[in-house]
């Protein structure tokens, strides 16, 4: 899993391909060798916090290896984020260098003006006054650093409701090539090897197709990475490439779903051997077509970014234990109410993992010290129970609970209905504020194309279409129209829906 070993076996075989180019191994071991030269030449040592602000391209790669190989904490900084936001992580992290492409110069202005440990901005691009990334490895040898050891990124949480906060990783001083866990559990669990070819769909900010992608590599495959996601593109880089394994969210599936069926016909997928999907719970009718469609080679994953528990399920077991996210391969399953009194199967409550090792949020003991209970056992806020098998299925996030006249309802319940719709692109389902009531069950839907203009009339039909499927206190009794506000990862971004939304 050395970079370096990799790159003597494999040459000129790509490592990433992204869009019409490549970068062999060979070139990601020789540049990533150069930016971990221009690091310690900045004062870079192992442990130290580095901030990376990149789109999805080919040079991203080079400067996180070369982060990865040094040793250091390096943030991917999330470019979708207001410069308020951004700033605010560039400052937290403690980041002492900024790498950034130049297509975001302004937002790394922004962020660089309010992050007061940060003494060096270097753009991989050119257009801006900084210094370019080619400039400042121009005289630096393409072999490795002498004290290589492995890094580990700190990625922050989603921020869907409240401020993000950094999952402080255990740096371990390893020698560089020893792999991070993802690695070998992909190899181990998932099958990844040197005939993998990995489809990465998603924004490298995120865990998923950051870690992942990195795994391919560290197996000797290919990964292909989208600069966004288009569900037809997605369909066109599986032929074309002849993908052998791919993650997405739900929301990804739904859009390749709703794609015409002369598009979706158009298009091979038989070579795949894998597809994972995680990040929010799938819709049983939704995951049912794409198993349909796909072949039974879905598998879910359900975990987070801070890394405790880890639930798996292929899709032969999902078809027996429908709406499962499966059972723990890592950590052990409790479910608890309010008090922390385990219940039985069949009853909802606060999922926790007991036997798991501890994590900190970056500066926020408080947050620590809450994600975890006198027992030791860790609760991501999601709700949900076991079957008698010790499955696990989901029933929302806490913070999305919404309390209605004294009783609890669900929003992933309404929103998998309303998915189905034929008119519905995507949904999201929140609890507003009623006098009456305390909170009434409102949608947001977004359209597909072609639907017939929004108005008192689809509204109707939508909430007669959850009455005719659903409890019908549990049907929206308001709905609007218009964009999901949703981050790159799939989550919706609560606080652009509910006014004064401050929850989690």
């Amino acid at each position: 899993m050395n970079l370096t070993e990799l790159a003597a076996r494999y040459e000129d075989k790509p490592a990433i391909v992204l869009g019409a180019a490549a970068l062999s191994y060979r070139e990601l071991e020789q540049r990533s060798n150069r930016i971990a030269r221009m690091f310690r030449s900045r004062g870079l040592r192992p442990g130290d916090p580095l901030a990376i602000l990149m789109r999805n391209e080919l040079e991203f790669f080079p400067v996180v290896w070369a982060a990865q190989r040094a040793g250091l904490r390096y943030t991917p900084v999330n470019w979708h984020l207001g410069a308020d936001e951004a700033a605010y992580i560039v400052a937290d992290c403690g980041a002492r260098m900024l790498v950034y492409s130049a297509e975001l110069a302004e937002l790394a202005a922004a962020a660089a003006a309010g992050a007061p440990a940060l003494r060096a901005r270097i753009v991989a691009g050119a257009g801006t006054a900084d210094e370019h990334l080619d400039d400042a490895i121009a005289d630096m040898a393409e072999t490795p650093i002498p004290d290589e050891c492995e890094g580990y990124y700190m990625l922050y949480s989603s921020g869907t409701t409240g401020r993000p906060k950094g999952i402080l990783p255990a740096l371990t001083g390893d020698p560089f090539g020893t792999g991070l866990g993802i690695d070998h559990l992909m190899a181990s669990a998932f099958g990844f090897g040197p005939d993998t070819v990995y489809l990465s769909p998603g924004p490298l900010y995120h865990a998923a197709p950051l870690g992942w992608t990195f795994g391919t590599v560290r197996n000797g495959g290919t990964a292909v990475v989208m600069e966004r996601f288009d569900a037809e593109e997605a369909l066109r880089l599986i032929d074309r490439h002849r993908v052998t394994h791919a993650q997405f969210v739900p929301t990804m599936f739904v859009r390749m779903i709703k794609l015409p069926a002369a598009v979706r016909e158009r298009y091979d997928v038989s070579g795949l051997r894998l597809v994972v999907h995680a990040a929010a719970p799938c819709p049983v009718a939704v995951k049912l077509r794409m198993i349909e469609w796909f072949g039974p080679v879905l598998t879910e994953f359900y975990s987070a970014t801070e890394g405790t528990g880890f639930c798996m399920i292929d899709t032969p077991e999902w078809l027996s234990h429908r709406g499962s996210v499966g059972r723990a391969v890592r950590g052990v399953l409790h479910i608890c109410d309010d008090d922390g009194t385990e219940l039985p199967p069949g009853e909802v409550g606060t999922v926790w993992f007991g036997d798991v090792k501890r994590f900190e949020y970056f500066g926020d003991p408080a947050k620590t010290a809450a994600a975890f209970d006198h027992r030791g056992w860790n609760t991501l806020g999601d709700l949900g129970h076991l079957d008698e098998e010790g499955y696990l299925y989901l029933s929302a996030r806490r913070s999305d609970l919404i309390l209605s006249g004294g009783v609890n309802i669900y929003p992933r319940e309404i929103a998998d209905v309303l998915t189905l719709h034929p008119a519905v692109l995507d949904v999201a389902v929140v609890g507003l504020p009623d006098e009456e009531m305390g909170e009434r069950v409102h949608a947001l839907v977004q359209l597909v194309p072609d639907a017939e203009p929004p108005g008192p009339a689809l509204e109707r039909e939508l909430i007669e279409y959850c009455r005719a499927r659903i409890a019908s206190f549990k049907a929206p009794r308001s709905i609007a129209f218009g964009p999901v506000p949703r981050l790159p990862s799939g989550k919706v971004r609560r606080r652009d829906i509910v006014p004064g939304e401050q929850r989690g």
